[in-house]
């Protein structure tokens, strides 16, 4: 397996996260421009009540950069310690793929029930990866 295979999972969930926060800012622009906001919320972010579609697109964002950060970190770790293999690389790619639909129905009609099922899909892989890596780490230690 290419070492450098663990990486594009990493990208494509960074893209997307790059992606959502463009969003957020462009969301937020309009907000203040059609007055459904006003601009002196962002000097401590309340006071004022944001509206929906920007709070979908703010709250996904934060997402994001929450537990994503632990699937950030084990991917290095599997490229550092020279782990890569096809199990890692797939259940990295269905990690990503869980975040991309979650992140699809928060931001469009966002149903709680609809978008919790990818959230603890990727949370139960994310854990497989790390539980993973870490038998992989005891097996090769001499």
């Amino acid at each position: 397996m290419i070492q450098e295979s663990i990486l594009f999972p990493v990208f494509a969930l960074g893209a997307l996260t790059f992606f959502v926060a463009l969003w957020m800012a462009r969301l937020r622009f309009k907000a203040v421009k059609q007055g459904d906001l006003d601009r002196r919320y962002y000097k401590l972010n309340r006071g004022w009540e944001p509206p929906e579609y920007l709070v979908k697109v703010s709250r996904n964002f934060e997402n994001l950069l929450e537990i994503p950060v632990l699937f950030y970190v084990v991917a290095l770790m599997i490229y550092v310690t020279k782990q890569v293999d096809l199990t890692n690389v797939v259940l990295a790619w269905v990690y990503v793929g869980t975040r991309f639909i979650h992140s699809y129905i928060h931001t469009t009609y966002n149903n709680v029930r609809h978008r919790m099922i990818p959230f603890l899909l990727g949370g139960i892989v994310l854990i497989v990866i790390w539980v993973h890596l870490f038998i992989q780490i005891i097996i090769s230690s001499p």
